[in-house]
């Protein structure tokens, strides 16, 4: 038995779920972040607990910190090593542009042309050597790029994915003068075919490699001097854990660490609920985040683009995000329409509710004018600021130009931002192939059960389930998140070249370089797992179609069914006279962590009935008008108890609005399912 911590930092709040296998006991922190260095945030948290870290067996660490430095470009200085003629592949990208109408908006690649060389060396498509490698020339480009300041270095050759020597030779000569361990080989990251995103995904790892290893070194540190004993565990993009030890060396894996651990606790605690298949929608402080699960499994993409000509091509949990959270700022545009975001308050000033010099009106502000929030009940407040105040600002900044009372202008924004969220929604069901209506959604983070009745109406989904601890609910999937290794290999071939043996013994190499990771780390776990997949294409088309294994091994003829089979699914459409073409086999590696009881998360409610949860009324607005709410502790509504809207449900973390004519239910969990009626 042990003492497990999950942390998750978030733009606005850092939260802890702490779970003692032992005595059962569950703790809870929520502290806001701290902006500057996220350490401190995380240190707090854990003294909030009350748990020394000397009595913790685990830690897992959720991190925004490397997805913050690449979209403020507070990432370190990289030099790039590559073929010669290929110097301008990570400027010159596809054939896209900033914005697809008119020849405005500019583009600066992760590399600066002075930092990037060329030295002598080229395979051909099929791994032969062409030209061999210019030794020298590699030493003196690793040279002439530390005079030039650059603290990391890319090696990036044309044909790696295929043939490695040459990138392999070269990255022995780069460590020789190198002065610190900031050496990515392309790859050894994304081992595919594709020169650009290839190349992008390694640069992206350099730039953010030196920002990860002294974030995750200084908070390790800390960790250690107060007595902390084990390996630091942070959470990856693909939804499983790496230890501390080693997550550096592929620091582009930590990208979207945060919105993965709320997908992978909504795959956990949904299944556990009797639903496989549910849309999670997560809305915190500064945006939100949809993703797709079915039969309990998360989507998982390699077709990333954090910004603008940047793809990153590793193995993610497919998380759409939008800027929409409760710190969005809304304002009038000079054509005089509403807008929601995608600019945030933050953490700091935070919303005007926050009393932190906030002057901007929110989501959250209009949540609370409208009754929806208790302003007795905000965390983070630093001075009570009082409603009416908050309305007139809401009035000043929106209202007046619109021609709008105030209620009716902080019911507006909250129309925008709900119209928002609910195509975010879309783009991940719908667009997809999927309908809404087959699916519950599963509504989580500080602000996502205040919109989600709202948004099911909206999409006609039948459901919404919101579990126990909403606002801490990435901070569960720290806890409950398996160690997992991601690999990829390029075959690129038509299917009809293709031994039969051929994705066997991939995938056999694949699992025997992820047990050996796992071994490495020294983490403790259950049991092993792997899953497979295929990317797959038709002859002549640009772009893939992912495809899962049943198992280790497929023939070509089993590929060819299940490729024709997941292509009908996607797009209604046979191409039977186009031959199919292998193009990447993929492989993860899981170690199987414990798993946890999710009913003590819901302590209390064990015993009593609704009437003992019911803690009062008040005034609140919905699209039918204002009307006098019943408000319940949610931590008090036994499981089994049934009600309906209108209502509210409070709690530390997260307050609940059941819209009216929605039924709400407490399962044995401590999840409320709520039915949504028309």
């Amino acid at each position: 038995m042990t003492t497990i911590a999950g942390i998750d930092v978030g733009g606005t709040f850092t939260d802890l779920v702490l779970f003692d296998e032992a005595s059962g006991e569950v703790r809870v922190a929520k502290v806001p972040t701290t902006v500057d260095n996220q350490a401190f945030g995380v240190l707090a948290a854990l003294a909030e607990s009350g748990v020394a870290p000397a009595a913790l067996g685990a830690v897992v660490h959720g991190t925004t910190t490397t997805t913050n430095a690449m979209l403020e470009r507070k990432v370190a200085r990289v030099g790039l090593i590559t073929t010669r003629g290929f110097r301008d592949v990570l400027e010159l990208g596809r054939r896209t542009r900033p914005k697809p109408y008119g020849l405005t908006g500019t583009f600066r690649p992760l590399v600066d042309r002075e930092l990037r060389l060329e030295v002598e060396e080229r395979m051909d498509a099929e791994g032969n050597v062409v030209r061999p490698l210019d030794e020298a020339g590699v030493a003196r480009a690793a040279k002439e790029l530390l005079e030039r300041g650059a603290e990391a270095v890319v090696i990036h050759f044309l044909h790696s994915y295929i043939n490695p020597a040459h990138e392999n030779r070269a990255a022995e000569i780069v460590r020789r003068v190198w002065p610190n361990p900031y050496v990515t080989v392309g790859h050894a990251i994304v081992s595919e075919y594709r020169e650009y995103e290839r190349g992008v995904t390694a640069a992206v790892n350099a730039c953010i490699q030196p920002v990860l290893h002294r974030y995750v070194g200084r908070l390790a540190g800390e960790l250690a001097a107060r007595g902390f004993a084990r390996e630091l565990l942070v959470m990856q993009g693909n939804g499983g854990t790496v230890s501390a030890s080693i997550v550096a060396e592929a620091a582009v894996n930590t990208v979207m660490s945060g919105p993965a651990s709320g997908v992978i606790a909504a795959a956990y605690t949904a299944s556990q609920s009797g639903f496989p298949n549910v849309i999670t929608y997560d809305m915190g402080g500064t945006s939100s985040d949809v993703a797709l699960i079915q039969n309990g499994l998360p989507q998982v993409s390699t077709e990333l683009e954090l910004e603008y000509a940047m793809p990153i091509h590793v193995p993610m949990v497919d998380v759409h995000t939008i800027g929409a959270g409760g710190g969005s700022i809304a304002f009038v545009d000079e054509a005089g329409m509403l807008q929601v975001g995608p600019e945030s308050a933050g953490a700091n000033p935070g919303p005007i509710c926050y009393g932190r010099g906030g002057a901007r009106p929110t989501i959250t502000d209009a949540n609370l004018v409208l009754g929806r929030l208790d302003p007795q009940k905000l965390l983070a407040v630093e001075r009570a600021v009082p409603v009416g105040a908050i309305r007139a600002r809401i009035d000043e900044a929106v209202g007046a130009r619109l021609g709008l009372a105030p209620d009716a202008a902080a019911a507006a924004i909250l129309r925008i931002a709900n119209d928002r969220m609910a195509g975010a929604i879309r783009m991940v069901s719908l667009a997809r192939g999927h309908d809404p209506r087959d699916f519950a959604l599963f509504a989580f983070g500080g602000a996502g059960p205040l919109h989600a009745c709202a948004l099911a109406r909206e999409l006609a989904i039948p459901r919404v389930l919101i579990p126990a601890r909403p606002g801490l609910t990435n901070a569960l999937g720290c806890v409950v998140a398996d160690v997992r290794h991601d690999f990829v290999r390029t075959v690129n071939r038509p299917l009809d070249a293709v031994a039969d043996d051929l994705v066997a013994n991939v995938v056999a190499e694949q699992i025997a370089e992820g047990e050996a990771l796992v071994a490495r780390e020294r983490v403790e776990v259950e049991r092993l797992e792997t899953v497979h997949r295929v990317d797959m294409q038709f002859q002549g088309q640009s772009h893939i179609l992912s495809v899962a294994l049943p198992g280790r091994a497929a023939t070509r003829a089993e590929l060819h069914r299940l490729f024709e089979a997941a292509y009908w699914q996607r797009f209604r459409v046979e191409l039977k006279e186009i031959r199919p073409v292998l193009v990447n086999v993929h492989t993860a590696v899981i170690g199987k962590r414990r798993p946890l009881p999710l009913a003590l998360l819901a302590a209390g409610g064990l015993a009593g009935s609704l009437e003992d949860a019911l803690v009062g009324r008040r005034r609140v607005w919905f699209e039918s008008g204002w009307a006098d709410t019943p408000v319940y502790r949610r931590d008090a509504i036994p499981p089994g108890a049934r009600f309906a809207g209108p209502a509210i449900v409070e709690q530390l973390d997260a307050t609940t609005v059941i819209e009216p004519g929605c039924e709400a239910e407490a399962d044995r969990l401590g999840n409320l399912v709520v039915a949504v009626n028309g």
